[in-house]
């Protein structure tokens, strides 16, 4: 078990996907389950994979490289082609460690128990009145672990799946790995590069590791290496009353190691653009009415710019400026009393409260940080057709391959979810009369499995009012991984 100090950290024994993101424009999620029969055969071909996988090292090497080809082209005058560059991770879930005989207690009950079992406590449509929730049938029976593969193309995505499962799947009857499930996403194009489906620039709120980021932006949070990765300063244990217990104890091959949140959530886009374009905030044109209500709804205009700073009108100089579009608390004057500039309940205000939990009091100090995610999901499914913008309906499914690193699931995604967006009394407010405000759920990740949703807020000339919400991002299914160190993998998963 860890207890003595950690070597420095070594950036080519961790994943490349959690500190630093694989470069991508398209995405595959590779679930899988292990052969019963053949689970040390599968340990042994692992030993193979492990080259193939990509490590932070590598994906910093990679990102300076697109960063030089896209000057280069500048400099000739010229749009930039796309480097040939691929990125392998794997990921297993509790049931795959188990089957492999991985019996050690990693300290993580959230992870241990599985998403399937946390989905009550997650609000999943289907749980109201039982444990069963609404999701596909991969997820409900459980898959082992997950390869993630990514690339600048399906091409190059393709070529390097096809050699991982020429390592397992050797013959027709000699396969250790079963394929459960395989989704693709996608960047989105063109001008919507960066961009979720509901239209909104997204991922730029994601905080900074000390040790691993060089610098950080103003207003992006410096947290410790802990908040991310097993064993280091930072993976700390709380009691109920969140005060620090010191560090956790994990299994000595756990460290640097990661938990990885993955949700599979389809979005209902024409019918949000439809219900934005019914309920204009009043006195303005209606567009822009429009407009406004979804960034009050979100936290932020389309082109990121947050109504904090931007309160009425959207700024794009401001939205892909990063030096400002995070360098906000929610901490105008009055702004922590009234919702004149962004609404208790937006988005962005929800899952990361900023000054609305730093500034109750002095033993909250940086209370944010162990709640703080790193966020690595994609876009899948179709940009919406003219038909379907038409009829406000749904035919094709589109969402969000949400996924998220941490090194305490409780204290982070589940966290984020349950006692952040599910809950209606959450930022802690209270009126001028001294009673609490019930600003409602987040408008978009908000799960209420009963089916009423609603938040008050959204118009900014009657903030009491409250506007019952449809149900907009739909989960179904999803897991809780285990993302093993480099040297975890070699030493503790595979066989010689």
């Amino acid at each position: 078990m860890t207890s003595s100090t950690p070597a420095p950290l070594d950036l080519n024994n961790v994943q490349g996907d959690i500190l630093a993101g694989l470069p991508k424009k398209t995405q595959t999620y590779f679930f899988f389950l292990i052969d019963e029969s053949r689970v040390q055969a599968f340990r042994r071909q692992l030993a193979t994979l492990i080259p193939l996988i990509t490590t932070t090292a590598q994906v910093f090497s990679h990102h300076e490289k697109i960063s030089q080809n896209k000057k280069d082209a500048v400099g000739r005058g010229v749009s930039p082609s796309l480097l040939k560059i691929s990125g392998v991770n794997i990921v297993f879930s509790q049931k795959g460690l188990v089957k492999m005989g991985i019996n050690d207690n990693i300290g993580d009950d959230v992870f241990r128990k599985g998403m399937l079992a946390d989905a009550p406590t997650l609000g999943d449509p289907g749980t109201a009145t039982s444990d069963s929730p609404d999701w596909v049938p991969a997820f409900k029976q459980g898959v082992d672990g997950m390869i993630l593969v990514s690339g600048e193309s399906h091409q190059t995505v393709a070529e390097t799946l096809a050699e991982i499962e020429r390592i397992f799947f050797v013959g027709a009857h000699c396969a250790t790995i079963h394929e459960a499930l395989r989704i693709v996403g996608d960047v989105r194009p063109g001008k919507e590069k960066g961009h979720e489906h509901f239209g909104f620039l997204d991922g730029i709120s994601q905080p900074a590791v000390r040790g691993v980021n060089a610098t950080n932006n103003p207003g992006q949070e410096f947290v410790r290496q802990g908040i991310t990765l097993l064993g280091r300063e930072g993976d700390d244990k709380f009691n109920a009353a969140f005060v620090d217990q010191g560090p956790n104890t994990r299994p000595s091959w756990a460290l640097d190691g990661s938990f990885l949140a993955f949700r599979y959530l389809f979005q209902l886009v024409p019918e949000f653009q439809t219900f934005l374009k019914r309920n204009p905030i009043a006195g303005l044109a209606p567009d822009l009415g429009s407009e406004l209500l979804g960034a009050r709804f979100v936290g932020r205009w389309m082109s990121g710019a947050p109504v904090d700073i931007a309160p009425t009108h959207d700024d794009p100089a401001l939205g892909k400026d990063a030096s400002r579009n995070n360098n906000f608390r929610y901490a105008f004057p009055d702004d922590s009393k009234t919702q004149d500039r962004c609404p208790f309940a937006a988005h962005t205000r929800k899952t990361n409260p900023r000054a609305d939990i730093e500034d109750l009091n002095a033993t909250t100090a940086n209370a944010n940080e162990k709640h703080r995610i790193f966020r690595r999901g994609v876009q899948f499914g179709p940009e919406v057709t003219a038909a379907e913008a038409a009829s406000g309906k749904t035919v094709h499914g589109r969402g969000l391959l949400f996924a998220a690193y941490q090194s305490n699931i409780h204290f982070g995604f589940q966290f984020l979810q349950n006692n952040w967006s599910n809950t209606a009394n959450f930022p802690p407010k209270t009126g001028p009369t001294g009673a609490a405000v019930i600003s409602g759920l987040d408008p978009l990740i908000g799960q209420n499995a009963a089916g009423a949703r609603s938040m008050i807020g959204a118009n900014p000339q009657s903030q009491s009012t409250s506007l019952t919400l449809p149900t907009w991002v739909v989960p179904k299914g999803g897991e809780y991984f285990f993302s093993p160190s480099i040297p975890a993998l070699k030493a503790t998963f595979a066989l010689a």
